[in-house]
């Protein structure tokens, strides 16, 4: 199954865009198939919620980005705080925003990536914002065939100056309402299968008649409409072109799309911008600027002194990385020189707004692709994520708006580079175009064209210096004679000439007379001028100078200004006679000499212009000093005939001149009192607009006011709320409680950091439900409670164990919203593990008291039977039963103190050994533990023992001892005890007395062991064997 996305969409906006965002959205139906990411302005000083916000107004899939997530269909992807992000090979990359930056774009950054990722897939979305964020991306993605939309409308919400930005610079599709954007993706989608279909017709063979014809109508309109012929473009670039103009509109086939271009004349220069080549890179083709770098520059700084300049010519320069590419070359060697010549860049297009973008001279990271890192770091600046070029490359660079087919060319030019232009004009327009470049060379001037370009067919007009890198230099003429280009018209002259010199006979005769002809039209014709009906000069002639001057301050192209004054009014005459007859007419002036003073005669013809294309009339104006003689001629009769002749002539002059200003004089006064009525009355309506301002003026401070006061209210609250927040926060991590609020739908809409461990959660899980998620429990019937819960708004309560064998309470209750309505969930789970385990161990506890007690009263009540047997004596009775209970208290108070686990051996003798003399008593044997039983047992054997032996044995007589030895061997106990120094021993006793009984019945009793004794004279031994 195929899970890439049928259209990948970037929505940039700033803060105050998340209501345009989210009404986009809302209107985008799931399964179309298209992928979105969103790029905001997310402050990193606090947490987003952005895609839970987005998330409660869509129906697709809403995820906050990631480090290394892959773009999915039916999802938008919303970028976290604090994060630059990019995208390649479809996958999404995050970066953490550098703080040094004062303004970061991270709109532009990943524009540009989406643009450089998907190419013709990527559609880039302008919303609401409040800087030019996003229009440097925007261009990248028009650049590679995307699609590009801005946001249109006047909402209280809206911050136009974002998409204002881009939309100024040309770079826009199409402007719409947020609300009818997902309406324009799904067309354009739908467009891209009828792209598809177009391309694999015969519109786009190269041989078609169809595709031909096609071309050869919309290149007819696009000349009507722009005035530039596009009809020896490439067909089948043309035509791609005119197919992706098609895919936006979604127009079935060019015959319906030629219809929309004659009914809708900003469609026609919507086309007119498509067509026009602005994709370039910095060092495109490196081998070849690395040959212009080796073998033209070093020549054409060679000889040049430091007063010198080198002059450069970039025709189609888009959006200034070729020109600044030959910048920085020409820098680069500039700073080897001790007295470098200057360098003058003249780039040309004919693409305004793309002029616009290379004059600011600003480029994302993605454009300098083409540099290395020691180029970007000594000729560009590095401003936030864009990159200027440095002032000393930027200042030598001019761009002006000029055609290479239609416009006359530059001259004198050194070096001449269009690179990638030619490509995409078609042969006549190349054999026209390449003797416009010679033209504009010096002689021995250099040409850089393209790698996929040529000059094969002007060989006499170039000759090659490096033929693989497409670097040519200008050949001089036979004659040295340098024609006039003939990619432009003329009116009324005819500049064609032959594109080579032979040696024939008919060559040089043709080439003699039209030197003759240019010499007759240089050095002897009248000055002239041609002007539009306006009066707006379009061209000069040679020569004008003694009847055109210049004014001061800024330079302007109207005729009447730059006349001299004793011309204007008859220039004025002769141009509006010449537009109302619409032919010759001709009138005498009278003007002082610039030089001498003295008056002269001027001769002033003006005629209309044959055109070869319809637009703005055109008219030559001609300049002629006549003689002027001041002698009366005189006649037959002896009279001054001439003399009255001329003086008429010159009456009839003044009175025209006369008239024609009398009627501009009233033309003009009636156009001032129409001014002073306009004037009157708009002063009127500006008083009444000032009292309204007025007005309005007081009311908005008392409104400020009030906002002042509610944004300081505000600003408290927002305080408190962020003290609170931080306060829960707190508390949820001190309390180590996992809660999980949940809405009606059971969608996460918040969680404590310690549920993230139950149920697998993590921040970009919030507005996921719940029940999508796996928990460490095995409780299936989690939804239905929860349900249950929220119906009767009461709490339940489930003890449940995990998997580790830890048990947990779990608390479902109702989420009771501002009106006490229930509206969610609170799902809290509780570690109840030491509480049962407590529980578990006091239950264990009391039964073992229970028993202990139970034991240590049988022990106490044998003890006391077995007194009573052996002495009737009331005071020997209590001595004797005072002391064997305490031995017993001794045992007690040690199994108290191991907290009635285990006690060592050495421990109970040591015990027992304490209420004797010290040093009476010699233990030892390896560390071994005894329960409570065991220990209870022993310690009374033990006390009996010495009890015997204080009585009658080693510890009666200063000087006796105890010897106490135990081993373990296997799985017994071995413990002996050896009376010495004490009375001697006459015989052994014929029965054993209640010490020794009592002994015997603990040993074989609770312990289960077995005893043996020895009476030798020298002292009792005893030895026991337990079981352990």
């Amino acid at each position: 199954m195929d899970t890439r996305p049928t259209l990948v969409v970037g929505i940039g906006a700033s803060a105050g865009g998340i209501p345009a965002i989210q009404e986009l959205l809302a209107n985008v139906p799931a399964g179309h198939g298209m992928s979105f990411v969103v790029v905001m302005h997310l402050s990193s000083d606090h947490p987003s919620h952005l895609a839970t916000v987005l998330a409660s107004k869509t129906d697709l899939r809403v995820e906050q980005i990631s480090d290394g997530d892959k773009i999915r269909p039916d999802t938008v992807h919303v970028i976290p705080p604090g994060q630059i992000l990019e995208i390649q090979d479809s996958v999404l990359h995050l970066r953490p925003e550098e703080r040094s930056h004062r303004e970061s774009r991270p709109i532009d950054v990943f524009f540009a990536s989406l643009a450089e990722d998907q190419g013709e897939d990527a559609v880039g979305i302008l919303l609401s914002g409040a800087n030019s964020d996003g229009t440097l991306g925007i261009k990248q993605i028009k650049e590679t065939g995307g699609i590009t939309i801005a946001q249109s409308g006047n909402g209280p919400d809206f911050a136009p100056k974002m998409p204002e930005s881009a939309i100024a610079v040309g770079l826009i599709d199409f402007a719409e309402e947020p609300s009818d954007i997902p309406a324009r993706l799904l067309h354009i989608q739908d467009g891209n299968n009828q792209l598809q279909s177009l391309e694999r017709s015969d519109l786009a063979k190269k041989e078609s008649d169809r595709a031909r014809q096609i071309q050869h109508d919309i290149a007819k309109l696009l000349k009507r409409q722009t005035g530039h012929p596009f009809s020896g473009y490439k067909q089948k670039t043309f035509l791609r072109r005119v197919m992706r103009r098609m895919k936006i509109h979604k127009d079935r086939t060019p015959e319906d799309y030629l219809e929309r271009l004659r009914a809708d004349p900003e469609e026609g220069m919507d086309l007119f911008r498509d067509l026009l080549i602005n994709v370039t890179g910095f060092f495109r083709d490196p081998d070849a600027f690395e040959a212009l770098r080796t073998e033209v520059i070093p020549r054409l700084f060679k000889g040049r002194l430091a007063d010198a300049t080198i002059r450069i010519w970039v025709p189609g320069c888009a959006t200034g990385e070729e020109v600044f590419s030959l910048g920085i070359l020409f820098t680069e060697y500039s700073d080897t020189l001790e007295d470098p010549p200057a360098v003058q860049i003249f780039a040309t297009d004919i693409d305004e707004q793309a002029l616009s973008v290379a004059r600011a001279g600003r480029y994302p990271k993605q454009a300098l692709h083409g540099l290395s890192q020691e180029r970007i770091e000594r000729f560009f600046e590095n401003d936030a994520m864009e990159f200027t070029i440095a002032k000393r490359v930027r200042d030598m660079c001019v761009f002006s708006a000029h055609s290479i087919i239609s416009h006359p060319p530059f001259s004198r030019m050194d070096l001449v580079s269009c690179r990638n232009l030619l490509i995409y004009l078609g042969q006549e327009l190349q054999e026209k175009v390449i003797p416009t470049f010679h033209y504009a060379l010096r002689p021995g001037g250099y040409l850089f064209l393209g790698t996929s370009e040529s000059v094969s067919r002007h060989r006499d007009l170039f000759k090659p210096v490096d033929q693989r890198q497409r670097l040519f230099q200008a050949r001089e003429t036979e004659s040295r004679f340098r024609p006039a280009p003939r990619t432009f018209n003329v009116p009324g002259a005819d500049f064609s000439i032959p594109s080579t010199i032979s040696g024939s006979t008919d060559d040089g005769r043709r080439l003699l007379r039209h030197q003759v002809e240019q010499q007759v039209l240089e050095r002897h014709s009248p000055p002239h001028v041609a002007v539009t009906a306006a009066a707006e000069i379009l061209y000069f002639s040679a020569g004008t100078g003694a009847y055109l001057e210049f004014p001061r301050g800024a330079p302007s192209r109207q005729l009447f200004d730059v006349a001299r004054r004793d011309l204007r009014i008859d220039l004025r005459t002769v141009l509006r006679d010449v537009k109302e007859r619409r032919e010759r007419v001709q009138r005498i002036a009278v003007m002082p000499d610039p030089g001498s003073g003295e008056e002269r005669q001027v001769l002033l013809t003006a005629e209309p212009m044959e055109q070869n294309a319809p637009g703005d009339s055109l008219f030559l104006v001609v300049f002629e000093t006549l003689k002027f003689d001041a002698s009366p001629i005189v006649g037959p009769a002896g009279g001054t005939e001439a003399s009255d002749d001329a003086m008429e002539r010159e009456l009839r002059d003044m009175r025209e001149r006369l008239q024609t200003m009398v009627e501009e004089y009233e033309t003009a006064l009636e156009e001032l009192r129409a001014s002073n009525e306009e004037l009157v009355a708009s002063n009127e309506e500006a008083q009444s607009a000032n009292e309204e301002l007025e007005a309005s003026k007081e009311e908005m401070q008392s409104l400020n006011e009030e906002l002042s006061t509610i944004n300081n209210e505000l600003s408290e609250s927002v305080s408190e709320l962020d003290q609170i927040n931080i306060d829960l926060k707190n508390l949820y991590a001190a309390s180590e409680v996992a809660a999980i609020f949940l809405d009606e739908a059971l969608f996460i809409r918040s969680f404590t950091p310690a549920a993230k461990s139950f149920f697998n959660l993590r921040e970009s899980d919030l507005g996921r439900p719940l029940t999508e998620l796996s928990t460490k429990f095995d409780f299936p019937e989690l939804q239905d409670w929860i349900a249950s819960a929220m119906e009767c708004g009461a709490t339940q309560e489930k003890t449940l164990t995990s998997g580790e064998g830890n048990h947990h309470l779990l608390r479902i209750g109702p989420y009771h919203g501002s009106d006490d309505d229930p509206d969610g969930a609170i799902v809290t789970i509780v570690d109840v593990t030491r509480l049962i385990e407590a529980e578990k161990q006091k239950e264990n506890l009391i039964g073992e008291l229970n028993h202990r007690v139970k034991n240590m009263l049988t022990v106490v009540m044998s003890i006391v039977k077995q007194t009573n047997r052996t002495n009737s004596d009331p005071d020997q009775f209590t001595e004797v039963l005072v002391g064997r209970l305490h031995g017993l208290s001794r045992a007690y108070a040690l199994m108290s103190e191991a907290d009635w686990s285990h006690v060592t051996i050495e421990d109970i003798i040591s015990a027992e050994a304490a209420v004797h003399e010290e040093g009476r008593f010699d233990c030892d044997g390896p560390e071994i533990n005894l329960g409570p039983q065991e220990t209870l047992a022993l310690g009374t054997v033990l006390h009996e023992l010495a009890t015997n032996a204080m009585k009658y044995g080693a510890l009666c007589k200063r000087g006796g001892k105890v010897t106490i030895r135990w081993e373990k061997q296997g799985d017994v106990l071995k413990l002996s005890w050896r009376e010495t120094g004490g009375p001697p021993i006459e015989a052994a006793p014929e029965e054993n007395g209640f010490g020794l009984t009592f002994v015997a019945g603990q040993v074989m009793g609770p312990l289960g062991g077995s005893l043996e004794t020895g009476f030798p004279r020298d002292g009792f031994w005893m030895t026991l064997t337990l079981p352990l």
